[in-house]
């Protein structure tokens, strides 16, 4: 029987390196979640302080139009209502029969498929290049509760060229978090109020694609004023969103 000391086979040089690389990345690791954990903590107080100062807005406004339309009956006159600033577009026709300037005109708003819908901001040239394109699209004014039902139903964000449904606020804050927007309360009032990041948050907004409405299209080819679906609803496009979301 042979005795004596067993020598120990030493470990090489290259396994070391690895197993050192490993554990440093392990811990590299382990501090990234700390760190998220920690930065979403502190996002979630400021989210929740945020979503709380945006209703009590949306509550003062409502109410301070409840007070100037009261205003108004008493001095035997009537309220007229600001200016509105945000423009909701529905396309409702295919491209037979469309001449190339309305097809460019489509794509440049980004309304590439029927029942594609987007945002855009109330101002000369909008008006002007929906003149053009009235008799294949449907628009109006969306309010609050069809600007929070179309984000939070329908909302896809845009990042790196790729469509990302909006699951959580992380998306939102890597898209838009360099304009103070990282959370879908931010997005929609910067949409709402047209603030003054509305482009980037509307081009951050994938276009929304809409379902086909409850009940039908009347007449496409006629404007709403007529009987029909196309052109300018005002107020009514509210109506054609929740048949459509």
């Amino acid at each position: 029987m042979v005795t004596g000391d067993v020598a120990m086979t030493p470990v090489p040089e290259l396994v070391l390196k690895k197993q050192k690389r490993s554990e440093e990345w392990m811990l590299a690791k382990k501090n990234e979640i700390l760190e998220r954990r920690k930065k979403n903590l502190i996002n979630r107080k400021v989210i929740f302080n945020k979503a709380k100062n945006y209703a009590k807005e949306y509550s003062d406004q409502e109410r301070e139009l409840i007070r100037l339309k009261r205003e108004a009956k008493l001095t035997g006159h009537f309220y007229v209502k600001p200016e509105e600033k945000l423009l909701f577009i529905i396309r409702i026709r295919g491209i037979n029969a469309m001449d190339p300037k309305s097809r460019s005109i489509l794509r440049l708003l980004r309304l590439r498929q029927i029942f594609n819908g987007v945002f855009l901001k109330v101002n000369k040239a909008t008006m002007n290049m929906l003149q053009r394109v009235e008799p294949y699209v449907t628009y109006g004014y969306p309010n609050l509760k069809s600007v929070r039902e179309l984000i939070y139903k329908r909302g896809f964000g845009k990042l790196n060229k790729q469509r990302i449904p909006l699951t959580d606020n992380s998306i939102i804050e890597q898209g838009l978090g360099k304009h103070s927007i990282i959370c879908v309360e931010d997005l929609i009032h910067e949409i709402m109020t047209v603030g003054p990041h509305f482009k980037e948050a509307n081009n951050f907004l994938w276009p929304f694609q809409l379902k086909a409405p409850l009940g039908g299209l009347k007449k496409k080819r006629n404007h709403y004023i007529e009987g029909g679906d196309a052109g300018n609803r005002e107020t009514y496009i509210n109506e054609m969103i929740k048949r459509m979301n």
